[in-house]
């Protein structure tokens, strides 16, 4: 009887014991390497778990509960239902350790006030149920990274840029042998405070995190085409991986180009604004081509809106994690773009922009962009406000064939202004018998059929100041981002196709490369109540699918191909001859092209790719020129009967929205879908 009283007392001991148990919380490792290193999180004793427990991310370790940094749901774990799981998380190197917090949530504390930028409830601090220990960087905290590369005013030279923990002194040391790295160059850090910034939540203690010191160097002397290693540290601190690039060649007449805007960066965790997982499809299949090309030269123009930080200064570190990659083998060019810059005070805010230029940038007013990149130029606009000058606004550089010319949609670039005055000089400089093609690139675009009305005032000035400079000079291609699609126009000048591009610059949209929120395209105006979007006659090719496009040039043509993400593969391609002449490629015409299926296609010249399962769908042969277009989804829909109203409206709905390829295109049913609509 003793013997079976002290069992049962023993189990009943046990049973409090786990009822009472307090829920734990383990990281595993402790130590990380460099950014993107896994750390997994696990947790057990929950009681009773429900699917509103979350686990905060805390970067520094001492930050308020409500200060994280992002934050999963543990439901993310099949076993959290039991009370226990584990979720898996890479991290970026913030120059500071990083602990985790579960909390426990309840319906009848969700705020409706306190939202996140998607007007989601921001998850509740009130019961905290167990903490981490930390999760640090150890060493690594000052080696370099977020190391990404620019042209430099000379063809001889390249710029390399990177963060690391400290400002104490670094090197890049670099060779044409990996083995032999006998060159040294010094780099120079500097670094920028929460008082620079002139907003929320930038300069806020929510949105503020230390950047960290941000080097910058200049590598001399290069032969013309040739891979160079280069390794960064010092003997201190220590020495990053060997990277590589290919130099600059200014003798050489082909230009490779990839093009896009309004990518941004994806995060491992839900934040206070939306981050762009699709951008990672960017960037992967980007150094897919970047590999493919091998010892070939090539470089990225990221047309405006880089990271979408918004003022909460991680997700740059973010980004720069995500693109380093490509940015280290590749030249990084960048155009200054509304969430990099427009905050309420910026000086130039003329009084037919005041609804234009708002608070974009998050408070940023620029600063991160201005420091974080070195474009070649030496271009600047004063803040008016503690923050240092805003840099790499406009500037041009030679690659081969084809002159760049980058533009600031976002500061003055009307006639008599500073800007104006540049892009006059530049356009009228251009050596034609060594770059028969220019390229123009800005933000905003000045030809667009998307519904997006907030900009038709700056379109109609950029109409009305720059465009008599692209045709005076015979301006190429335009080339703009800010409209979160893929679109491409006829030769086009004062709201008329032309023939050639001589006199009628093609343009181009390139907003796609990874932000979801997506203005409809414009309406009919006579129905403005009905989805269905007419492609208007200008608007050769339109689609909201993600993806990049490929520049490829030489003395005799320059080719743009759309790739898009979610198959890697070229679905528009327009070519631009030293004639004037414009060529438009297909997407049915590249079912036969071995060019355009290859895995790596950088030098597509023909027609792009589609599915051919409809047999209603219409073709243009890729040596077609811009005459007009088939009479294939012409727009004009005749609706009769109720029944027919509703099919109507859903098949307009679908063509409108997805793709408008007038030239034997059909929608997909593999697009990928987007969000509500902002730009």
């Amino acid at each position: 009887m003793i013997l079976n009283f002290s069992i049962f007392t023993l189990f009943l001991s046990i049973f409090i014991s786990s009822a009472n148990a307090e829920a734990t919380l383990s990281v595993s490792p402790n130590t990380l390497k460099r950014s993107g290193d896994n750390v997994t999180i696990q947790w057990s004793d929950v009681d009773s778990p429900s699917d509103l427990d979350w686990l905060g991310i805390y970067s520094p370790p001492d930050s308020p509960h409500d200060h994280f940094i992002g934050y999963k749901f543990l439901n993310a774990s099949s076993t959290s239902k039991s009370g226990y799981g584990s979720i898996t998380l890479p991290l970026t190197n913030l120059r500071s350790d990083y602990t985790f917090r579960i909390f426990r949530w309840t319906q009848s504390e969700i705020d409706k006030k306190h939202l996140d930028h998607d007007q989601n409830p921001l998850p509740g601090t009130k019961h905290l149920l167990a903490e981490s220990e930390k999760v640090t960087f150890g060493s690594a905290v000052d080696k370099a990274e977020q190391i990404h590369l620019a042209f430099e005013n000379k063809p001889n030279r390249m710029q390399v840029t990177f963060v690391a923990g400290d400002g104490d002194e670094r090197f890049v040391r670099y060779g044409e042998t990996k083995d032999l790295l006998g060159n040294s160059a010094a780099a120079r850090g500097i670094r920028y405070d929460r008082e620079q910034m002139c907003n929320a939540p930038a300069n806020s203690s929510i949105g503020w995190r230390d950047p960290g010191w941000i080097f910058h160097t200049v590598l001399k002397n290069l032969n013309p085409a040739v891979r160079n290693y280069y390794q960064i540290g010092s003997e201190a601190k220590g020495w990053s991986e060997i990277y590589s690039f290919i130099s600059r060649d200014m003798y050489a007449q082909e230009t490779r180009a990839f093009i896009f805007g309004d990518m941004g960066c994806a995060t491992p965790y839900k934040t206070f604004i939306r981050t762009q997982q699709e951008s990672k499809s960017t960037v992967k299949w980007i150094l897919r081509d970047i590999e493919a090309l091998g010892d070939k030269p090539s470089f990225i123009s990221h047309i405006g809106d880089i990271s979408y930080a918004r003022g909460y200064s991680w997700v740059w570190d973010e980004f720069f994690a995500q693109i380093e990659p490509i940015a280290s083998k590749v030249p990084y060019h960048v155009c200054i773009g509304n969430h990099e810059y427009d905050f309420p005070a910026q000086p130039w805010k003329p009084d037919w922009a005041a609804s234009i230029y708002g608070n974009d940038g998050g408070g940023e007013c620029g600063v991160p962009y201005s420091l974080k990149f070195n474009m070649p130029g030496n271009s600047t606009e004063l803040t008016g406000t503690n923050a240092p000058v805003t840099r790499n606004l406009y500037y041009s550089y030679d690659a081969g064939s084809v002159h760049f010319l980058s533009i600031s949609t976002e500061t003055n670039f009307l006639e008599g202004g500073t800007q104006y005055e540049y892009i006059k000089r530049d356009l009228e400089s251009v050596n034609r018998d060594k770059t028969p093609f220019v390229v123009v690139q800005g933000h905003r675009p000045m030809y667009t059929t998307s519904n997006e009305v907030r900009d038709t005032t700056i379109r109609q000035k950029m109409l009305e100041h720059l465009e008599p400079l692209f045709v005076k000079n015979e301006v190429t291609l335009a080339i703009w981002g800010h409209v979160h699609r893929y679109e491409r126009f006829c030769p086009i000048s004062n709201n008329t196709c032309g023939k050639l591009w001589k006199g009628s610059p093609v343009h181009l949209v390139v907003g796609m490369g990874g932000q979801d929120w997506q203005s409809v395209w414009a309406v009919r105006p006579n129905h403005p109540d009905l989805p269905i979007f007419p492609q208007p006659e200008e608007s050769m090719y339109r689609t909201g699918e993600f993806g990049y496009t490929r520049l490829v040039a030489n003395k005799d043509k320059l080719t743009v191909s759309f790739v898009g993400n979610h198959d890697g593969e070229v679905h528009d391609t327009v070519e631009m001859l030293a004639t004037g002449e414009v060529i438009s490629g297909s997407k049915d015409d590249a079912k036969s092209s071995n060019t355009a299926a290859a895995p790596a296609p950088v030098e597509v010249t023909s027609g792009s790719k589609d599915d051919t399962e409809n047999p209603n769908v219409q073709t243009v042969p890729a040596s077609a020129t811009f005459v007009g277009k088939s009479e294939a989804n012409d727009g004009s829909w005749f609706i009769k009967g109720a029944g027919l109203m509703v099919m109507g409206v859903v098949l307009g709905f679908i063509a409108g929205y997805f793709t408008g390829v007038k030239k034997g295109s059909s929608a997909r049913n593999r697009w990928i879908p987007v969000k509500s609509e902002e730009i």
